[in-house]
């Protein structure tokens, strides 16, 4: 690997570990009720954090982002609310196939399609010297998260875990539709860069002029999920659900994984933004590929794999295959 490449792979790399590790603080939102949670960690990972990191990094912000073309903002809003929308349909396919198929699914076709619509994006694609090693990357990639999946399902049964199957076919639809919508994250980013060249302009850095484009893209992202965690508070009548006693430790675990996880979005967008023309169509499923395998870490770690040896040593293969999707496309 050029040493020019080395800093934009070792920070999708840490924006991995912080992507498949921001979900732990999902084990720990009792007592509040998942709306209230949810509602608390959106506002601070979609609006907060990234609106005052790119404030710091960004010099004069708000003119930045006043003076983008509006139709780039609007498109970047509308990408981050299709993600929005893929992040809630996850949520429906798991009561129909599990969750552990669920995941495996969303993040195969999330990865695939947030890499592949940027490239066929692109003026003849098919024609650069790394189309054949993206394209194979992609696949392998592809592969390694479905042994994942499926050594996941197999712990489930092994276990008597959950996910009663109510309707398979339903389920995977719903599950499709989450992943190729999930993917519109990498693509609002990708679609947001001349905000990026007008951060550059006002003389932030190279790879700190992605923030400036998160803050767009998210604010989409934030209009769906409050609208759907406050119609559920409605809906469920849990308001009351904010001032539960003792959920200082929920609160703080909706911060903290605020914090992963917009860290992990902050972080690989400076990684791919000095990957250069490629970055956007390599280091989505790069990160997610390798999240994947961090958040597996947190499972055993965690003991969910006891006594599901042989689910495990598939997971293990799927980790295998991912790692060489991972060195097939930074090669």
């Amino acid at each position: 690997m050029e040493s020019s490449m080395f800093l934009p792979f070792l920070l999708v790399i840490v924006a991995s570990v912080f992507q498949g590790s921001f979900g732990l603080g999902m084990k720990f939102m009792n007592p509040l009720k998942w709306e209230a949670w949810w509602l608390v960690h959106s506002a601070v990972a979609m609006i907060l954090i990234p609106s005052a990191w790119a404030y710091f990094v960004t010099p004069d912000l708000f003119n930045v982002l006043s003076s983008a073309p509006s139709e780039v903002v609007v498109t970047a809003m509308a990408f981050g609310a299709l993600w929005g929308v893929g992040g809630i349909l996850f949520g429906k396919s798991v009561p129909y196939i599990g969750i552990s198929l669920t995941y495996g699914i969303v993040m195969g076709v999330c990865s695939a399609a947030g890499g592949l619509i940027p490239l066929f994006s692109m003026e003849n694609p098919s024609a650069m010297p790394e189309f054949p090693f993206i394209i194979g990357g992609v696949v392998i990639m592809l592969v390694g998260v479905a042994i994942t999946a499926y050594a996941g399902v197999l712990k489930d049964k092994l276990q008597g875990g959950s996910g009663e199957k109510v309707n398979l076919k339903v389920g995977l639809i719903i599950a499709v539709l989450s992943g190729f919508l999930s993917a519109y994250l990498a693509v609002g980013f990708s679609e947001g860069k001349a905000i990026g060249e007008l951060a550059k302009n006002a003389g932030a850095i190279a790879r700190n002029s992605s923030l400036a484009i998160w803050v767009v893209v998210l604010w989409g992202g934030f209009a769906i999920n409050a609208s759907y965690a406050i119609f559920l508070l409605f809906k469920n009548n849990t308001w009351s659900s904010f001032g539960t006693p003792d959920s200082g430790k929920a609160y703080g675990w909706a911060i903290g994984a605020a914090f992963l996880w917009f860290g992990a979005l902050g972080i690989y967008g400076q990684g791919a933004t000095l990957m250069g023309r490629l970055g956007d169509v390599i280091a989505w499923p790069i990160m997610l590929g390798l999240s994947l395998i961090v958040g597996n870490v947190w499972s055993y770690l965690n003991k969910e794999w006891e006594g599901a040896k042989k689910p495990f040593n598939i997971m293990l293969l799927g980790v295998f295959v991912i790692i060489i999707a991972v060195v097939v496309m930074g090669y």
